[in-house]
C-alpha cells in the first residue's frame, strides 16, 4: 500500500499528482506545516480527483491557539499576499474545525484543522477506505466514481451509491 503520510508517491503518479508534488514543495507547504502534522488527504492522492478538485490538506489545530496557527500560516508565507482567503469555523463530529481554502497556482487549497491527530481524522480515514475499496473493485469501479464526481457529486455520497450505503459518511470507517 503507498504511504499516504508523505507526499513523496505524488512524484511517480499521474500528471495532476506530479504536478501537485511540485506546487506542494516549491511552496515547502508541508515543511510550513510541519507542527501541526499535515497530510494530503482527499482524491487527489487516491487519483479520483476531477477539473477542479483541491488538494485537501489535514493538520491537527487545537483550536485554543488558534491565532497561533493562523499566525504560522500568514508569517511563514505560506498563503501568497495577493491570495484571497476564506476562512470558515464547521462544526465537525461537535468539535469546532478550521478552515482555510486559498488558491497556490492552479490548485485551490483547503488546509481543515481539527484538534486531532491527523491520521485518525474522517478526512485521512474515509480516504484509505477509498483506496482500499479502488484497489479491490478495479478501473471500471473508479471511472464510475469519477463520472459521478463529474455530475457533481461529492466523493463520499458517490461511493456510497455504488456500494449501496446507508450512511457512507460513517460506513465508509468502517471498511
Amino acid at each position: 500500500m503507498i504511504d499516504f503520510t508523505v507526499i513523496d508517491y505524488l512524484k511517480i503518479g499521474n500528471e495532476r499528482q506530479k504536478r501537485a508534488y511540485e506546487v506542494l514543495t516549491q511552496y515547502k507547504v508541508f515543511e510550513k506545516l510541519s507542527y501541526y502534522a499535515p497530510l494530503l488527504a482527499g482524491t487527489v492522492p487516491i487519483e479520483i480527483d476531477i477539473e477542479g478538485s483541491d488538494l485537501d490538506i489535514i493538520c491537527e489545530v487545537d483550536l485554543k491557539f488558534e491565532e497561533d496557527f493562523l499566525d504560522d500560516l500568514m508569517f511563514s508565507k505560506l498563503i501568497p499576499d495577493d491570495a484571497k482567503v476564506d476562512v470558515e469555523y464547521p462544526i465537525v463530529n461537535g468539535e469546532k474545525c478550521i478552515v482555510l481554502s486559498f488558491m497556490l497556482e492552479e490548485f485551490p487549497i483547503e488546509i481543515f484543522g481539527q484538534n486531532r491527530p491527523t491520521e485518525q481524522q474522517n478526512a485521512y480515514r474515509h480516504m484509505i477506505s477509498e483506496y482500499k475499496i479502488l484497489q479491490e473493485k478495479g478501473e471500471d469501479f473508479k471511472q464510475k466514481i469519477i463520472e459521478l464526481k463529474k455530475k457533481g457529486i461529492k466523493t463520499e455520497p458517490a461511493f456510497g451509491m455504488l456500494l449501496h450505503l446507508e450512511n457512507p459518511y460513517e460506513d465508509l470507517l468502517k471498511f
